[in-house]
């Protein structure tokens, strides 16, 4: 059956190219090595039909054999064309991927587009990803991470797959990385892959702290620790930025994707972490209304203390054991979207 020629594709964020290795200069070497003959066979032909020494013909001829044998495995030797694909976009940005489609290879092809500068990835913790996957048979899209929230995952074989652990592994933060993979590993067709490696930690300027509010440290992981003043709470709502990051700021209303530990203002005593559950959460902004107030223009790699007194209505504050409290949130802000944006 005739293969349909290759089409350029475009989805989304982009489209992809590759060049058949089958249909380029490759598939012409076997008819250049019939046509080669080695120097000098002629004339021992020649010698041969004369009543030159036999056993020079027969050393001539195992020459000749060697040679073509030799010439033969160097053509097939030839590796394997990389994909023919195209990146483009900047750090942030939904990426546009550009191929002839249909592409495929008979292996996972890996390449950095741009190395990261953060911190690098370590085995087992948290990793945070944007990502753009596409079908290469047409380049249709399938699914994409840009217009809603980022993915939370640990670095571990078991959550993300053979293909997407050895791609993320060894990287740092800040990378954006190429990724096609053949039919059948993790789907049933070809996939181009584009992945962006996001902070799991407030990444900024650290802010000189008040030193009327509790003091914030961190363990090795990033997760905040916070030491009581032991002075009673303020009356009104706190906003403290402890890292001030580079990123979008959050509007109100926004999908906010955080890692956060909230505390008792009394004791410090630690009440919910998404650090201990290990991943970074995302969720509408407008649920948590002393969040709400107090994140709004707040910019994404932000590390930012919230105090929040007990008039602001808050699920934990109605558990007996911190009901008319003062609580302490230190907040690290990964990420912030539109949730228009998030509409399928």
């Amino acid at each position: 059956m005739t293969s349909p020629p290759p089409r350029a594709g475009t989805r989304g964020g982009g489209r992809t190219a590759r060049r058949d290795p089958a249909r380029g200069s490759y598939s012409e070497a076997p008819s250049g090595v019939d046509r080669v003959r080695p120097a000098g066979l002629d004339g021992i032909v020649d010698r041969v039909a004369g009543g030159t020494d036999v056993r020079l013909v027969a050393g001539a001829r195992r020459v000749a054999v060697l040679a073509v044998v030799g010439l033969l495995a160097a053509c097939g030797a030839v590796a394997a064309v990389d994909p023919d694909v195209t990146v483009t976009g900047g750090a942030g940005e939904a990426p546009t991927v550009t191929y002839l489609t249909p592409l495929t290879v008979d292996e996972t092809f890996r390449r950095t587009i741009w190395p990261g500068t953060g911190a690098a990835l370590v085995e087992g913790a948290p990793v945070l990803i944007d990502f753009w996957l596409e079908n290469a048979t047409d380049a249709s899209l399938v699914k994409e991470s840009y217009s809603t929230s980022p993915t939370p995952r640990m670095l571990t074989v078991e959550d993300l797959g053979t293909d997407l652990y050895e791609t993320l592994q060894g990287q740092q933060v800040g990378a954006r990385l190429l990724q096609v993979a053949p039919g059948g590993t993790g789907a049933d067709y070809p996939t181009v892959t584009v992945l962006d490696v996001l902070p799991t930690r407030a990444v900024g300027e650290p802010v000189p702290p008040d030193e009327s509010l509790p003091a914030v440290s961190e363990e090795g992981d990033g997760a905040p620790v916070l030491t009581a003043t032991g002075t009673p709470p303020p009356d009104g709502l706190v906003v403290q930025a402890l890292v001030r990051g580079t990123g979008a700021q959050v509007a109100a209303g926004d999908v906010i994707t955080v890692q956060y530990s909230g505390f008792s203002w009394d004791d410090g005593m630690l009440f919910d972490s998404s650090w201990q559950r290990g991943l970074p959460v995302s969720f509408l902004l407008s649920d948590v209304p002393p969040w709400s107030e107090g994140l709004v223009d707040q910019p994404a790699g932000s590390r930012v203390l919230l105090v929040v007194p007990p008039s602001y209505p808050l699920g934990v504050t109605d558990a007996e054991e911190l009901s008319g409290k003062t609580v302490v949130f230190v907040i690290d802000i990964l990420a912030t979207g539109s949730p228009a944006q998030a509409a399928p």
